[in-house]
């Protein structure tokens, strides 16, 4: 078959039926095997952009490819990708390479960034049909290539891929990269008691401790989905999100607007977290609700009260995640803390395509040492500091 890539600037221009035909097309064939992965989806993604929150003034200017044929009606893939004047919202660090090249006489930015923007979940980046998928990814990565060849940009880069496209990616060419996010592993829980019975005796104590006390100063706790959501808790949540925000990073990236449009486009998609005390709201987390997964993204609070981030953010998710039969909880980047409350290390995967070459060969060299570095941590935590009881097995290793 004879493929071309384009490029467009906002993903309007591809519609919603042709994108989420690619990026969830298990939805029409549930059979097909790939998971449904909201942040990947139009109707994500085009909040982002219509909210004002990715787009160019932002530093992510939408630069998204789309893969057809001769002959066949409609997109056989495409790709979330964004121009880039910086390094921030990817939760994949890369400032140091920035500075070494720009120290070597060189030029970082603008760079190619093929992600969803502020959101570090892992899931699959090429999106395809469930149709010739190895041979569609070849041809978008061969895009990819040649898009960053003829804009003159420094580099690419592939965050929180799927392991298996980035193994691919491997093949092509890319430079491999690993992180360490912490997960929670469903093992067969039909309630949050069965998952404390995997834990040790001094975790599973400290976590019903923890549990009690967030509560204890009159916090009530609603969970709220679908046509629950209303533009008051997106005001809450907003207070919370921009709060969080400004003590963080400086500038929260996500615009009220953007809450307000995923509440009408996506809301059976969302899970919120949300406190109150004394008939006010004063704390909460979001969630996306993915075909396996429920991936916990954002926190905030107006008030401090002990360990109920742990409770709001951790210990809810697991309660959800076994009622609703999933297989995991990703509670975002970072965060040894997690461990004790029977999130376990997992390893995350980013894939980079660097132009010049002898720069290239420093930061594979680079990646190497950092590939075993982040190997050894996973399996010391896994055989030293693990929360589960050693005569449960544990959680599944990442």
């Amino acid at each position: 078959m004879n493929y071309t890539v384009s490029a467009v600037g906002n993903i309007s221009e591809v519609g919603q039926q042709a994108w989420d035909r690619c990026a969830n097309p298990c939805q029409a064939d549930p059979g097909c095997g790939i998971a449904f992965d909201p942040f990947v989806s139009y109707a994500f993604l085009e909040a982002l952009e219509a909210s004002g929150s990715a787009v160019a003034n932002t530093g992510w200017a939408p630069y998204h490819l789309v893969l057809e044929s001769e002959g066949h009606a409609g997109a056989l893939g495409v790709v979330p990708m964004y121009l880039k004047s910086h390094s921030s919202g990817e939760y994949v660090f890369d400032y140091s390479w920035a500075d070494a090249l720009q120290r070597a006489g060189g030029r970082y930015y603008p760079k190619l960034q093929i992600a969803v923007p502020f959101t570090p979940a892992t899931g699959r980046r090429l999106l395809t049909v469930a149709e010739n998928i190895k041979e569609l990814e070849e041809c978008l990565m061969g895009g990819i290539m040649q898009v960053a060849e003829k804009m003159g940009v420094s580099s690419v880069h592939i965050t929180f891929a799927a392991r298996q496209q980035w193994e691919h990616m491997g093949e092509a060419g890319f430079l491999q990269r690993t992180h360490t996010q912490y997960h929670w592993h469903n093992d067969g829980y039909d309630t949050f008691d069965d998952f404390l019975a995997a834990l040790s005796s001094k975790k599973r104590k400290n976590i019903r401790r923890e549990r009690r006390d967030a509560l204890a100063n009159g916090i009530e706790i609603e969970l709220l989905t679908g046509s629950d959501l209303k533009e008051h808790h997106w005001d809450a949540f907003h207070r919370f999100y921009v709060d969080t925000g400004n003590r963080k990073w400086g500038t929260p990236y996500l615009t009220r607007q953007f809450f307000s449009i995923i509440g009408e486009t996506m809301p059976d998609d969302v899970l919120l977290i949300i406190c109150k005390r004394g008939g006010r709201y004063v704390a909460g987390a979001i969630n996306f609700i993915g075909g396996e997964c429920l991936f916990g993204r954002n926190w905030g609070c107006i008030e401090d009260h002990p360990f109920l981030h742990f409770e709001v953010c951790y210990y809810q998710a697991i309660e959800f995640a076994i009622e609703r039969g999933l297989t995991r909880v990703e509670a975002g980047a970072q965060g040894n803390h997690k461990l004790a409350r029977g999130y376990m290390p997992a390893r995350t995967h980013s894939a980079h395509w660097i132009v010049n070459p002898s720069f290239r060969h420093a930061v594979d060299r680079y990646l190497s040492d950092e590939r075993r570095h982040v190997q050894q941590e996973i399996d010391y935590i896994e055989d030293r500091h693990s929360p589960f009881r050693r005569d449960t097995g544990g959680a599944p290793r990442s």
